[in-house]
């Protein structure tokens, strides 16, 4: 009698370390402790048919376990463990464990924890993905807000540069003329400084449209015309109004460009013969020509005395707007002494959807 207290005390407290173990190793553990249990669960089924506590214990490091693996080894382990106990039970009881309930039972607690654990897994494993792609979808929205952010910049600073290079330039000219006619000749003055005048208030206006459509750009009311080489002959007779000699043909018949075409050409010319007031010799020759799905702006002139060197932006500006709908710009020295700048920029609506 004392021996078998003794055993069955021995063995509770073997259960009880046995269990204590497998749960404290579980989290780190978790398949090796699921091994363990399993084993521990197949040795005591050899003495009694199954230990309530045992059976728990099963269940709750088959549910550990096959959360924190894979899909197919959630089930290789459920499959296993059950599989090893069925046989285990059928040998050591088989009038207890040879008929359906048994079997069923112990097939939806083993099976049934492993599955839970492996649905809780996928539901994590879903949230997860979900989670990084919405951070995903935020990172490239505000990649894209940043793009967007940095061409609205570039296309202000172009358009402030283009509006107030040229009249500045017109400017700077007349006012050093200004200062030699006022010691030399007085009375020639006066259209001098009218064309100061017309030209600081052009700049003026154009700067208030520009910050006008800035400011509400739904509005037409702050809205100039938008440049185009319907506004090229303005443009030129502004610039031979300061003495500046232009020379302009025109080759081919002039069509109708798109909207962003046209206000292209418009600033090119704009700022070619800007610079070619400003580093020329007094005149230029502008020639635009239409030849089917192409318009090209040629602005020549002969250099004048050597002056301070821009910034370059302005040559830069006019080879990413010509680039900006497909086009191109070429400019240097020729071989008479000449400075030519030829920019081609397409017509065709096919080719203007290409580069958008």
């Amino acid at each position: 009698m004392v021996n078998e207290r003794q055993f069955g005390d021995a063995h509770a407290v073997a259960v009880a370390v046995c269990g204590v173990g497998v749960v404290l190793a579980r989290l780190r553990w978790p398949a090796p402790a699921l091994g363990a249990g399993t084993a521990a669960t197949a040795v005591t089924m050899v003495a009694e048919p199954l230990s309530p506590t045992f059976v728990l214990l099963l269940g709750l490091l088959m549910y550990n376990a096959t959360l924190h693996t894979t899909h197919r080894r959630s089930w290789l382990y459920s499959i296993g463990v059950y599989t090893l106990l069925l046989a285990v039970g059928l040998i050591a009881h088989p009038d207890l464990w040879w008929n359906a309930t048994s079997v069923f039972t112990l097939f939806a607690w083993i099976c049934g924890t492993g599955a839970i654990g492996d649905a809780i897994r996928n539901r994590r494993a879903l949230l997860t993905e979900m989670a990084e792609r919405v951070r995903q979808a935020e990172l490239t929205r505000d990649q894209e807000v940043r793009r967007r952010v940095m061409d609205e910049r570039l296309r202000i600073a172009r358009e402030l540069h283009d509006v107030v290079a040229h009249h500045i330039a017109v400017i700077n000219v007349q006012a050093g003329a200004a200062g030699h006619v006022i010691e030399q000749h007085p009375e020639q003055a006066g259209p001098v400084l009218e064309v100061i005048r017309h030209a600081s208030d052009n700049v003026l206006r154009e700067i208030r449209s520009v910050v006008g459509v800035l400011r509400d750009p739904g509005d037409p009311g702050n809205a100039e015309p938008s440049p185009s080489l319907t506004r090229l002959p303005e443009l030129v007779q502004g610039l031979t109004a300061t003495g500046f000699r232009i020379d302009t043909h025109t080759d081919g018949d002039p069509a109708e460009l798109p909207a962003i075409v046209d206000q292209a050409a418009y600033r090119i010319a704009q700022e070619a013969l800007t610079n070619a007031h400003r580093y020329g010799d007094g005149q230029a020759e502008l020639v635009l020509a239409y030849t089917g799905e192409r318009v090209t702006v040629e602005v020549t002139n002969r250099l004048g005395r050597p002056r301070p060197g821009g910034s370059g932006f302005g040559l830069l500006g006019m080879r990413e707007r010509a680039a900006a709908v497909g086009g191109s710009v070429s400019a240097g020295p020729t071989t008479d002494g000449r400075f030519r700048l030829h920019a081609t920029l397409p017509t065709s609506s096919y080719e203007l959807e290409s580069t958008s």
